[in-house]
Parts: structure tokens; sequence; C-alpha cells
């Protein structure tokens, strides 16, 4: 190996440069990230829903995204 890519932490966004740095380059980006996060929420969203749209389990999943926030936090446990 020649080189060994390190991305330097900025911000919150600890699963991009946690990603970019195990895979060895600038492969993710927050506008990436926060893409796969809406599709990870809309995809939950319809699993959830099959168990009826008016369930306990369904209203509290509607609570804010557990893939995203605004400060750039992103889930990768999923």
């Amino acid at each position: 190996m020649e080189s060994i890519f390190h991305e330097k932490q900025e911000g919150s966004l600890c699963a991009q440069h946690c990603l970019n740095n195990l895979l060895q380059g600038e492969y993710f980006s927050p506008v990436e990230l926060s893409s796969i996060a809406h599709q990870l929420d809309e995809e939950e969203r319809m699993r959830m829903a099959e168990g009826g749209v008016t369930s306990e389990d369904y209203r509290t999943f509607l609570q804010p995204s557990g893939n995203m926030d605004d400060s750039g936090f992103f889930s990768i446990q999923k």
C-alpha cells in the first residue's frame, strides 16, 4: 500500500468520515448519506405500516428519523 487515506472529521459527520476512511477514498458525501437515510426511512415506514397505521408502534415510529438528523448525524447500524 503506497499511502493511507485519512479524512479528517468535520462537524458531526462521523459516519461519513468513518466509511470513507474504511473504504480508503471519498466514496460518501453528506448529500449521498442523507439520500440513503431518507430511502431507509421510507422503506421502514412502509414495513411498519404493514402492521397497521393505527397501531401504537406505527405512531411511535413516525417520530423524527433515527437514520439521520439535520446536524449531520447518520446512523449506520441498520
